[in-house]
């Protein structure tokens, strides 16, 4: 645990919850805006209870607009055998796969699904809808006489940015089989990233500005998270993250109030 709480800034209390809610839900979703290190954070959990646990381990894969039910669960797809013909087999996916590796693990085994609202959810999880929300059953899959169940030890993380418009996609029915915990922007984690890697450097002013500007956007949805400012050489990267990334995002969220930009 203390491995995880130096490479997070978190306190223990606040890791511990995490992990108690991922260990009674199965499911958690971090939900912040851009920058609060959501991936950063579900990829340092699941390293920490993977390491710690007997033969366990986890993955990340990222959804996207075009991801399908085919990519995660299973589905035709044409293969050329050794004859040189091509031939339509039914494929396991993404999930199907990590299901089958975490069967011969004793341990946690735990997907990471980064952007996990950028996909069409209901489409994409098919019967998982199912299985997410009744765990000891098993059904049938779409197109083949197969029927599966989720191993008990395996576990889900998804990362979403609140600010990406197609969370509007998140439904309720979704909603009900997840746990989402709020990531909000952490500025002691930016003053202590940089007491031990920049000491000499002003980071309180940059803190007072980034709140004088979350006020301003006041929307939890759109805040702007810490992570752009965790590099060791700020003090020369600061104009180019603040022009080239920081200004960018404003301009978008204020497209019809350019006095605010």
């Amino acid at each position: 645990m203390m491995q995880l709480i130096e490479d997070t800034n978190l306190e223990e209390n606040e890791l511990n919850q995490y992990i108690k809610t991922l260990k009674r839900k199965k499911h958690i979703i971090f939900q912040g805006s851009p920058g609060t290190g959501k991936t950063y954070l579900a990829k340092h959990i699941a390293n920490h209870l993977t390491s710690s646990e007997n033969n366990g381990f986890y993955e990340l894969i990222q959804f996207h607009p075009s991801y399908s039910y085919e990519d995660f669960i299973q589905g035709i797809r044409p293969q050329t055998s050794t004859d040189g013909n091509l031939e339509y087999s039914m494929i396991p996916g993404r999930f199907l796969n990590f299901c089958e590796k975490a069967k011969d693990c004793e341990g946690m085994c735990i997907l990471i699904i980064d952007e996990i609202n950028r996909a069409n959810l209901s489409q994409v999880f098919g019967e998982l809808m199912y299985l997410l929300e009744y765990r000891e059953e098993e059904i049938q899959l779409a197109g083949s006489d197969q029927t599966f169940k989720i191993p008990e030890n395996v576990y889900i993380i998804g990362t979403m940015n609140t600010a990406d418009r197609s969370i509007a996609l998140v439904d309720h029915a979704l909603r009900r089989r997840f746990a989402f915990i709020p990531i909000k922007p952490n500025y002691d984690i930016l003053r202590k990233y940089h007491q031990k890697n920049s000491p000499n450097y002003d980071i309180e002013s940059l803190i007072n500005i980034l709140i004088e500007l979350n006020k301003t956007i006041n929307d939890p949805h759109y805040e702007i998270g810490v992570s752009f400012f965790l590099t060791e050489s700020l003090l020369d990267d600061l104009e180019d993250i603040w022009t080239m990334e920081i200004e960018p995002y404003l301009e978008e969220y204020f497209f019809d109030e350019t006095d605010k930009i």
